[in-house]
């Protein structure tokens, strides 16, 4: 499957912001976004007067490159929201709080998105009992994620595990540090969601 593969904290700062994408660096001096605030680029420093479809379309690429994936994946995701009751674009971000990448790194298994999308396609969780390595994998209310037993002597899960519990878990996740393991309480409401989007751009964007 195609993915960027470019440097990461360029899309930090064209975004003007955080997106949280190379994990404990983005909270310590060498953050891009604390040395060079302005966006990447000849004229990044440039002012520049920003219309509505520029607004909107910004707010789709931040929450695109915050999960990590390409715009045919995020446009899937879009439609799936569409067809679902409720509102579009808390749907939207419901469907992708409930990847079974971003459940892992919720629950503190990865610092990272991107690290754990990896961990996910090498095999080391397994859902309910069975090991699964699809990082866009649909996790539903009650599910249980757990480390494979195979797995927990691995040197990165290893050191994380160390650390576990103490990056605040969302209110519809539960954490087991014990057992390396987590469960989905409910799906996601829109409050329970930190993300900083503001989602009706990104429905906007699309129903141009």
């Amino acid at each position: 499957m195609a993915r960027y593969t470019g440097p990461v904290c360029r899309l930090c700062r064209r975004e003007g912001e955080k997106l949280f994408l190379k994990g404990d660096r983005c909270f310590t001096s060498k953050c891009a976004i604390d040395r060079r605030s302005y966006a990447p680029g000849e004229h990044g420093q440039g002012r520049k007067k920003v219309s509505e479809y520029g607004l909107q379309l910004r707010e789709k690429q931040k929450l695109r490159q915050s999960y990590g994936m390409l715009e045919g994946q995020f446009l899937r995701y879009f439609k799936m929201a569409e067809r679902k009751r409720g509102i579009t674009g808390e749907n939207l971000l419901q469907l992708l709080e409930r990847r079974l990448d971003n459940v892992v790194y919720r629950l503190g298994f990865a610092v990272s998105r991107a690290e754990a999308r990896q961990m996910v396609l090498h095999g080391h969780f397994q859902v309910n009992g069975k090991r699964v390595n699809v990082p866009s994998y649909q996790l539903r209310a009650g599910d249980e994620v757990a480390v494979r037993e195979g797995s927990r002597e691995h040197p990165a899960i290893a050191s994380l595990a160390q650390d576990l519990g103490k990056r605040a878990v969302p209110e519809w996740l539960q954490l087991n540090a014990e057992s390396l393991s987590g469960r989905v309480l409910e799906l996601p409401k829109r409050e329970q969601i930190d993300t900083p989007i503001q989602e009706h751009l990104i429905v906007e964007l699309y129903s141009r």
